[in-house]
């Protein structure tokens, strides 16, 4: 009994003791490290949805990128503006904010850069055989007043912003504070939560004020699905697997009976065609890539001294710079891209070429020695013969004939060769 009244004081210590937990405000941090994809679109809106849930006090996207997928960038800017969580956007040290990343920085409720950074160059530009071109003045105009409307939103220097699409402008943190296009320079996360302490922003026609000292910092980590979606829906990777898919599909139709070719095609085309519906794809550009394969394919099965092999080259070659339509994707990628579009199209040449050519030559060679032992043996139908299929012997598919109708995986017997084709008979039972 003398033990009561101390377990009583205890417990009323306990539940005296105030939950720092509780009270502590919570900054959930989305990093931005790559390229914007459609990927990067499904980390925003994701980690805005957990912030919005567990009430944190804001969200802060880290944006290092040189540019990207401008509907994804477009989507992301709209879920920010639409968020119901004060959302900072902040450039780290080392890290840049160009093309549509400008967009993304300057669409949060408080926008900051660290010292030695940039932010800028929005020009949009359209990909040749050269490089890097300028757009239509209506193409230009269009993002400059997107541009403009973000940061009129934000209440940001639109005349300055709106030079970052029309002239290039590129700008320090310290230039971009001194123009009115961010809030705050900060040298670091710790100095950036201090900064914007006690600030006042309007998040969805409500003024809220930030109380971000002390507050616990969780980082978001990557999703496995969106980093699938985000390789995926890179042009790049999606440009590979639609030739993957095309040369899978068109060999499996021309050397039926393993099925492979047939299934790697038909995966790396769907994987290619969900790829292509995140990015605007040029759809000239995809039916040129298309008649240039079959236009070197064409090549091996009518020869013309490779005239055809000439004009599916230029086909592949045009057809795959002309195939992503982005207007902000960086510099780098772009000379990537041409790069990997001229590898990929002199190896579809010299592969094609080569490779059906042997095939075809193999097909035409008559047999000199060897062939007379098939006769006799039993094989299997690989196909419905009727009167011509085809059946498997030795590991090897052949073109077969038969005066009666046989099914498939019925047992015939070889008859006689004649040239590349058996000649075989039903069993009868």
């Amino acid at each position: 009994m003398k033990r009561i009244p101390i377990l009583l004081t205890l417990l009323l210590l306990t539940l005296s003791i105030p939950s720092c937990s509780a009270s502590e405000p919570v900054i959930y941090v989305i990093e931005i490290d790559d390229m914007i994809t459609a990927g990067t679109e499904m980390e925003i809106t994701r980690g805005i949805e957990h912030a919005s849930g567990m009430n944190a006090a804001a969200v802060l996207i880290e944006i290092n990128t040189p540019g990207g997928l401008v509907d994804s960038m477009d989507r992301i800017v709209s879920e920010i503006e639409r968020s119901e969580v004060p959302v900072i956007t902040f450039v780290p040290e080392g890290a840049r904010a160009f093309s549509a990343g400008a967009f993304i920085l300057l669409s949060g409720h408080i926008a900051a850069m660290a010292p030695g950074t940039a932010t800028g160059a929005a020009t949009p530009i359209g990909i040749t055989p050269i490089g890097r071109t300028s757009v239509e003045n209506k193409t230009v105009n269009a993002y400059a007043a997107r541009m403009r409307g973000i940061a009129e939103n934000r209440n940001r220097s639109a005349e300055v912003a709106e030079k970052f699409v029309t002239e290039g402008l590129s700008l320090t943190a310290w230039e971009a504070l001194e123009h009115g296009v961010i809030d705050v320079v900060a040298s670091d996360r710790c100095d950036l939560v201090s900064a914007v302490d006690n600030r006042t922003v309007n998040v969805s026609e409500e003024s809220v004020t930030l109380h971000t000292l002390g507050a616990v910092i969780i980082t978001q980590e990557p999703g496995f699905a969106s980093s699938i979606v985000a390789l995926l829906s890179n042009p790049q990777v999606a440009f590979v697997l639609f030739l993957i898919g095309l040369y899978g599909i068109i060999y499996g139709l021309k050397a039926p009976g393993t099925y492979v070719p047939e299934m790697v095609g038909a995966i790396a085309l769907i994987l290619a065609l969900y790829g292509m519906g995140m990015f605007s794809v040029s759809t000239f550009g995809v039916l040129l890539i298309v008649a240039g394969i079959i236009l070197l394919i064409a090549e091996v099965l009518t020869p013309t001294f490779g005239i055809l092999t000439v004009g599916g080259a230029i086909c592949l070659i045009l057809g795959a710079i002309m195939f992503p339509q982005e207007p902000f994707m960086p510099s780098e990628w772009i000379s990537d891209f041409i790069h990997t579009v001229f590898a990929i199209a002199i190896l579809s040449v010299v592969v094609v070429v080569a490779g059906l050519g042997f095939v075809m030559k193999t097909r035409l060679t008559k047999p000199t020695t060897g062939v007379e032992e098939l006769i006799g043996e039993v094989v299997k139908a690989e196909t419905d013969i009727d009167p011509e299929g085809t059946v498997r012997i030795h590991g090897e598919i052949w073109k077969a004939s038969a005066a009666d109708p046989v099914l498939r995986g019925e047992d015939v017997v070889i008859m006689d060769v004649d040239g590349l084709t058996l000649v075989v008979e039903k069993i009868k039972r």
